[in-house]
Parts: structure tokens; C-alpha cells; sequence
């Protein structure tokens, strides 16, 4: 059984060196263990040496492709896989998501959706925070990561499973505007359609859990034009 709170391991594979050290700066940042590796056949060597939490894995990369690595890692193992990827057509990102990849962003990306969908794909596979601590707090908010608890000073307030994933999505970078598309991709794990209200019918029911359990206290921002994020001290 793997300590929920070790710091996650990723294999980032990824040929361009730019990009792989922007890559590997912004997972470090969080707090995660990062591998690069330059070459399919490389990613496979390392595969073999040692244990990872998640593959971030570019599609045009040289010795094996990304298609190739993906088959190969899906033999024998259900690593949550990111692609990441400037191939943009549709037969090729379902062919890698119909074997076995777990998510899909194109480059360039966002720095806040990037990251997002690493932090979805590492909690949907029980494995772990960046971070790896039990508690996140804001003001008087206490969330218990552990539990799916959340309490307002003392009291416990009873959220739904997406509402409590979207405010543990804001509570770990509070001062970071996250976009409805980045929370809805993050919680939901499926594309963002702009008609979608869904983010914000479930923003709305959490702030009038938080207001009933403190009134006097805002929480959750809206910062017009881009998305939400916690308010500020």
C-alpha cells in the first residue's frame, strides 16, 4: 500500500529540452518528484528501474513514438497517462485515448490547467497530493483532504463531491484565477463546452454553504471575465 502522502513520482517525456525543463520547473514547483526523459526508449528504460505515479508523455518524440510507449506501459500496467501533445487532430487524440491514455491537453498549454489535470489524475488514482499534507486552510476554512471533510471554524459543512474537489482545487493555490474551463476539465475530467453552467450552479452552492456556516466571512471571488479564486486576506 503506497503512503497517501509521499511526494508523487512522474516520468515526463518530453524530446524538445525547452520545453521539458518549463515542464519540469512548474511540477517541481508543486512539489512533485520529476524524471525527464528525452526518448521513448528511454522513458521504457526507466520504466523498468523504477516505480512512477504518472507518465507525462509527449506523441512525437524519437527512438519509439508516444503511441508506441502507450501500448507498451498498457501491457502490463495502469499508470495514469497524460498526453501532451501539438497534434491536433481528432482520429489521432481519441486512437490514444481509446488505448489506454488517461487525459489529453494540446500544446502550447495553460500553466494552471497543466497542472490541474496532473493533480486530477493523481487524486482519481489514490496516489497522492503534491504537497502531502492531511490539511488545507483558508481564513477559517479546514479541509481534511484525508476524510473529505470540510469544516468553518468548528463547524462541519457538508459538501458534495464536486464541491469539495473544486474548493480543495482553489484552497491549494489560493491566489491563482482559475478559469471555469480549468475547474470544470479538473473535477469533471471531460472537455469544457462554454455553455456549460455547471461550474458556476456548483461555485454558488458552495458559497451559500460557506456563508450559512460563517455569514460575516467571504470565501470564493469572481474575478469577471476570467473565472474564481479564494478571496484575498
Amino acid at each position: 500500500v503506497m503512503n497517501e502522502h509521499r511526494t508523487a513520482e512522474i516520468l515526463l517525456v518530453e524530446d524538445d529540452v525547452i520545453i521539458n525543463q518549463m515542464e519540469e520547473r512548474l511540477l517541481r514547483k508543486e512539489g512533485y518528484k520529476v524524471t525527464p526523459a528525452f526518448s521513448g526508449t528511454e522513458a521504457l528504460l526507466l520504466l523498468e528501474r523504477k516505480e512512477f505515479d504518472l507518465i507525462i508523455l509527449d506523441l512525437m518524440i524519437p527512438g519509439l513514438s508516444g503511441e508506441e510507449v502507450l501500448e507498451k506501459v498498457r501491457k502490463d500496467s495502469n499508470i495514469p497517462i497524460l498526453i501532451v501533445s501539438a497534434k491536433d487532430d481528432m482520429q489521432g487524440k481519441v486512437w490514444v485515448l481509446r488505448h489506454g491514455a488517461d487525459d489529453y491537453i494540446l500544446k502550447p498549454f495553460d500553466n494552471d490547467e497543466f497542472l490541474a489535470r496532473v493533480d486530477g489524475l493523481l487524486r482519481r488514482s489514490n496516489r497522492t497530493y503534491g504537497k502531502g499534507s492531511e490539511y488545507l486552510t483558508f481564513k477559517d476554512i479546514k479541509l481534511d483532504n484525508k476524510n473529505y471533510q470540510v469544516y468553518v471554524g468548528d463547524t462541519p459543512i457538508s459538501l458534495t463531491k464536486r464541491e469539495f474537489l473544486i474548493l480543495e482545487l482553489l484552497m491549494k493555490r489560493p491566489n491563482q484565477v482559475f478559469t471555469k474551463n480549468s475547474i470544470y476539465e479538473a473535477v469533471w475530467n471531460e472537455p469544457y463546452f462554454s455553455g456549460d453552467n455547471a461550474v458556476n450552479v456548483h461555485i454558488s452552492n458552495l458559497r451559500a454553504k460557506l456563508s450559512q456556516a460563517n455569514p460575516k466571512e467571504s470565501y470564493i471571488e469572481t474575478v469577471w471575465g476570467i473565472g474564481f479564486k479564494m478571496c484575498g486576506e
